[in-house]
């Protein structure tokens, strides 16, 4: 499994409102029609306007091949054109999970 992670700059923090409802409403409904991604979590860091940034999203994919192959979709490309008027991923992270890993009642 491999795992993506975003730091997100939003365009507007006065909109930051906005974009919480359509990750809450939008992007996370979405990604059963993505089927290289296994687990997606966006979570607020900041809402001070001069933040480098404001939001993390981490995104667990079976693999960067798979996952490349869910961005070529319409599906994605309409994440993207609505993501890309409310914010920006200002850095990118990603790499391998080493083993099972550890959650709580597993």
């Amino acid at each position: 499994m491999d795992t993506i992670i975003h730091k997100i700059r939003l365009l507007d923090i006065n909109k930051a409102a906005d974009f919480e409802h359509w990750v809450e409403t939008t992007d996370y409904a979405t990604c059963p029609d993505l089927p290289s991604v296994l687990q997606f979590d966006v979570h607020r860091v900041s809402q001070a306007p001069d933040a480098s940034y404001h939001y993390v999203e981490i995104i667990k994919v079976t693999n960067h091949t798979d996952f490349n192959n869910d961005m070529s979709t319409d599906v994605f490309a309409g994440l993207v054109s609505r993501f890309t008027s409310m914010a920006e991923v200002v850095e990118e992270v990603s790499g391998v999970q080493l083993g099972l890993g550890y959650r709580a009642n597993s």
